[in-house]
């Protein structure tokens, strides 16, 4: 059982909507909290929202008709001993024009510890409430500031560490994906009016007899736009949470020193003693602005006879098998004295590190897996001259970073294709629960066009399938009302005229 939010626009459990309602969401409450970082720091924002904003003003400032959003520099007091606690700026913002929609204050102060505690004490004597974590982001929401994705794009935001993140999130602030999804349940919405009327009012002549065929045609247009939406080889959720990429590869091939030169620092131990590394070494780094979590991992070999080793080759593997991205790294003096073929060095080579499975698809290698031989300064001038002219894998020298220009190319190109780069044009999924939700309403669209194509369909069950991918967006956003559908009705029907 269901219980309707009466103001928003979402349906929440009677266990969640008891949390909800219990302190503060009819806005019966005024709260406050500090909005910029934590610790010592040359400014401090203090936020406050709610109906009572305007009495830290009135109170602390004597401020009584405050000028919206214009910053005014004033003594900021204790309201009950009329001590001066800080001299800052005051901004007065009132709702609905203001991040939460209501009535909001920021004082900005001076950044120290004491300051930050007597202002926090001030404002409890005021009676207003610390704000709960994300609470204000919460009221906005409700008040129909922002919507779920926009708030999801707001977190990533805040917590981006690569350009390309920072890109990413702030299109989905701006609401690149909700004006997509929108757009979409705008669609379904029309459909499921017009078809809610053809089944109520199909006798009469207000309703055009081809409006079934209409409505089917566009909705098979969506859905295939949702499954175009869907087959992005989750370019966005790679981007938002790092491309795990590993280096994987015999003993002592040079894969530690490899993750050192790209992490610019010794971050793995480095010895000529073949199986040193034993667990997954894995780092955070920024490539072009693509964010890369990358792990070193135990040299792999079938002939491992310590248990250490041994556990360390199946996490290896494990973590590839569930890698975005695999550096393959090879000797090039090995593969030089072999003689054989590329394509049957590498076959032999995969199959020995047992990785035949992971790397391989139809005999050939995966597109997510760049194939790199090390060790060229062991060569001489002609064995490195016809290395080379390969160009199916990069020849690279740990020891005297020859290569490492065209190397680091080759790793753009394939973090481009990974995780594309974010535009307004081509909006990307970057949650798993959008994928979720999106995968449910193609599921409802495709069940739908199975039931329309039989003999004795009833439209009915047909319409209730449209109803539940409808509501599969509206999960997604955070709109969810039924109520919509007899709106659209009567606008475009006039029933009842």
């Amino acid at each position: 059982m269901l219980a309707r939010i009466s103001a928003p626009r979402i349906m929440i459990s009677p266990e969640t909507a008891g949390v909800f309602f219990s302190r503060r969401w009819h806005g019966n409450s005024t709260i406050f909290a500090l909005s910029s970082g934590q610790g010592k720091c040359g400014v401090a924002v203090i936020r406050i929202s709610g109906l009572q904003a305007i009495e830290a003003l009135k109170r602390m400032v004597n401020i009584v008709k405050p000028e919206p959003r214009k910053a005014l520099l004033r003594n900021i007091c204790d309201p009950d001993t009329g001590e001066v606690i800080d001299k800052g700026l005051c901004l007065w913002f009132p709702g609905p024009n203001s991040f939460t929609g209501e009535d909001s204050v920021e004082f900005q102060v001076h950044g120290g510890s004491a300051i930050l505690a007597a202002l926090t004490t001030a404002l409890s004597k005021l009676k207003f409430n610390h704000a709960l974590p994300g609470e204000f982001t919460r009221r906005a929401f409700y008040n129909n500031k922002l919507d779920l994705t926009e708030i999801e794009g707001l977190a990533d935001l805040i917590h981006a560490e690569t350009e390309l993140q920072r890109k990413q999130a702030f299109l989905q602030v701006e609401g690149n994906l909700s004006r997509l999804y929108n757009k979409w349940r705008k669609t379904l919405l029309q459909c499921v009016a017009h078809i809610e009327a053809y089944i109520d009012f199909s006798e009469d002549d207000n309703i055009e007899p081809d409006v079934m065929v209409k409505c089917n045609n566009l909705l098979k247009i969506l859905s295939d736009e949702i499954q175009s939406h869907l087959s992005d080889s989750r370019k966005g959720e790679i981007l938002r949470q790092g491309v795990r990429t590993v280096i994987v590869g015999e003993p002592n091939v040079g894969k530690s020193s490899l993750l050192n030169y790209l992490v610019q620092r010794d971050a793995a131990i480095v010895t000529s003693i073949a199986g040193t590394t034993r667990d997954i070494v894995e780092l955070n780094l920024n490539i072009s602005g693509y964010p890369v979590v990358l792990a070193d991992t135990a040299g792999l070999r079938k002939d491992a006879k310590d248990v250490v080793e041994i556990e360390g080759i199946h996490r290896a593997k494990t973590y590839a098998q569930g890698a975005d991205f695999i550096i393959l790294l090879a000797d090039s003096a090995t593969y030089i004295q072999i003689g054989k073929k590329y394509e049957e060095f590498l076959e032999d080579y995969i199959e020995n590190l047992g990785l035949g499975e992971i790397l391989l698809a139809n005999g050939k290698l995966r597109e997510n897996c760049m194939v790199v031989m090390n060790k060229l300064d062991l060569l001489d001038s002609d064995q490195r001259q016809a290395l080379l002219k390969e160009h199916r894998f990069i020849g690279i020298s740990c020891a005297t970073e020859e290569g490492f220009q065209e190397f680091t190319k080759r790793i753009q190109a394939h973090l481009n294709h990974l995780c594309g780069n974010p535009s307004r044009e081509n909006p990307t999924i970057s949650q798993a629960r959008h994928r979720i939700h999106l995968a449910n309403c193609s599921q409802h669209l495709h069940n739908y066009f199975e039931l329309i194509v039989a003999d004795d369909f009833d439209i009915v069950l047909a319409a209730q399938e449209i109803r539940y991918a409808m509501r599969e967006l509206g999960l997604i956003t955070g709109f969810v009302n039924a109520e919509q559908i007899l709106d659209v009705i009567f606008s475009e029907f006039c029933i009842g005229k």
